[in-house]
């Protein structure tokens, strides 16, 4: 005869189910929100990460490497060719900061500026493909920063 199932283990059971499991409702979305943006990107010549990078950029120009790696919470180790290629692609400058030569210094170049024209009607797109309002995403937006932060800082 088969064990029964009970109410405790039912629940275990459905607790390990993909489709309950918040990081892969995360993940998934980032996989189609990623897809969303690749036919706006692939007009303007970058890959994701690369436009993660030039947002920072238009933020603030003459920023140093660490500063780019803390705001998109990236390591150089995943940073560094990234920033390759933008400067391959004539998009950024590169160069040893004055104050300490360790450290390097990224600045846009004048296409790198232009670019930002180009790629205004991004949001927009985006926020279009997605079907929601823009106030839930803003709310959406508000309670992810959340979770991280509380992941990041490992109080849950």
């Amino acid at each position: 005869m088969p064990p029964k199932t009970t109410a405790a283990s039912a629940n275990a059971d459905d607790a390990l189910l993909l489709d309950n499991q918040f990081c892969f409702a995360l993940y998934s979305a980032s996989l189609a929100l990623t897809k969303a943006y690749k036919p706006f990107l692939d007009r303007l010549g970058l890959t994701y990460p690369q436009y993660l990078v030039m947002l920072v950029l238009w933020e603030g120009d003459n920023l140093l490497v660490k500063a780019i790696g803390e705001k998109l919470h990236l390591d150089s180790g995943t940073l560094t060719p990234l920033l390759k290629r933008l400067e391959a692609s004539g998009l950024i400058h590169r160069t040893r900061d004055d104050a300490d030569e360790r450290q390097v210094r990224i600045t846009l170049t004048r296409e790198g500026r232009a670019l930002k024209k180009k790629a205004q009607d991004i949001p927009h797109g985006i926020l279009c493909a997605s079907g929601q309002s823009a106030k839930l995403l803003k709310d959406l937006k508000r309670q992810l920063g959340e979770i991280r932060n509380n992941l990041a800082s490992g109080t849950l």
